[in-house]
Order: structure tokens, then C-alpha cells, then sequence
């Protein structure tokens, strides 16, 4: 059994930094895509970033600021957020693809973080 556990948001200024961490636990062989989305109350999940394959892509309105990135060793992704503006603020998820060592493919999300960005 796999599970994605999000950690690392919180209220930051603007200008401030943020590094969030998607750990996939359990059976897990392997994290080899992943990505970040945020939302709004009452809006649509954004895309925010996407790893795979070594790839990453940004959307427009966070490259530049944003990065993501893997640590192959802890089964973990991360989303190093710098330069962060209000509009900014939303809840943080990340999706991930897992080969488990029982060789089975899991697409999972993780439970979700909250980034405030204020003064």
C-alpha cells in the first residue's frame, strides 16, 4: 500500500520561500512522475508544475520562482517555492506515479497543504 504525505506549507511574506515535500510511503519501489497542483476555495485545481522522466515544466505563472524537484533516495518530491506573491496563497497538492516493488503502477494524491502568503 502506498501513500503520499504532503508536508512543509504555512504563512510566509511576500518575497518570502516555501519548500514543500510529497513522500510517497509504504510499497514503494519508485517515483518516476509527479506533479503540483494548487486551489482556491471555490475555484478549479490549477497545475502548477510536473515532473518526469528527468522533464519539468512550469506554469507561467510560477516559473522562475518555482521548482520541482526528486530525491530518488527518500521517495520524495519537493516544490521549492521562492519570490512567493498573495496570489499565491491556495492549498498545495501533489500527484505522484509510483512503481510499487510489487511492480504495480499507483497514482495517488497527496492530502493537501495550505500556503499563505501575506504581510
Amino acid at each position: 500500500q502506498v501513500q503520499l504525505v504532503e508536508s512543509g506549507g504555512g504563512l510566509v511574506q511576500p518575497g518570502g520561500s516555501l519548500r514543500l515535500s510529497c513522500a510517497a510511503i509504504g510499497s514503494v519501489f519508485n517515483v518516476y512522475a509527479a506533479n503540483w497542483y494548487r486551489q482556491i476555495t471555490g475555484k478549479q485545481r490549477e497545475w502548477v508544475a510536473s515532473f518526469s522522466s528527468g522533464d519539468t515544466r512550469y506554469a507561467d505563472s510560477v516559473r522562475g520562482r518555482f521548482t520541482i524537484s526528486r530525491d530518488h533516495t527518500k521517495n520524495t518530491i519537493y516544490l521549492q517555492m521562492n519570490n512567493l506573491k498573495p496570489e499565491d496563497t491556495a492549498v498545495y497538492y501533489c500527484n505522484a506515479n509510483v512503481t510499487t516493488r510489487q511492480w504495480n503502477d499507483y497514482v495517488g494524491w497527496g492530502q493537501g497543504t495550505q500556503v499563505t502568503v501575506s504581510s
